[in-house]
């Protein structure tokens, strides 16, 4: 999906950014600059209040593990698990998930402006 950005926007980034001052100008080399830094805040990865968080994980002996009361759908394995627990009861889990192919995607690129 293309991203856009307004004009309103793409000022105020300007602005921010301090690549001008508050009634200036934007000057047409630096818009691109403004343009890939929108972008890149619009695909930056999820705030950890944006993260839905686990009300519950349960790890049973064996191996199985219940998150939310619902069964976790894949093979982990036990001897790569790591464990954190606060005297509260809260903690992180960290699992290690046995895989036959693993693929990492960049990013996509913004595409450049229109120069019409």
């Amino acid at each position: 999906m293309p991203l856009s950005f307004t004009e309103g926007e793409i000022y105020k980034q300007a602005v921010r950014l301090g690549l001008i001052y508050q009634g200036a100008e934007l000057p047409r080399h630096q818009r691109s600059r403004v343009v890939a830094s929108l972008a890149a805040e619009r695909q930056r990865p999820a705030t950890q209040a944006e993260v839905p968080l686990a009300q519950s994980i349960v790890i049973q002996p064996g191996g199985d593990i219940h998150i939310d009361g619902k069964p976790f759908p894949w093979v982990i394995q036990a001897d790569q698990m790591e464990l954190t627990l606060s005297p509260d009861g809260a903690g992180m889990v960290r699992l290690t998930i046995p895989t036959l192919s693993l693929q990492i995607l960049k990013p996509a690129t913004p595409e450049s402006e229109n120069r019409a």
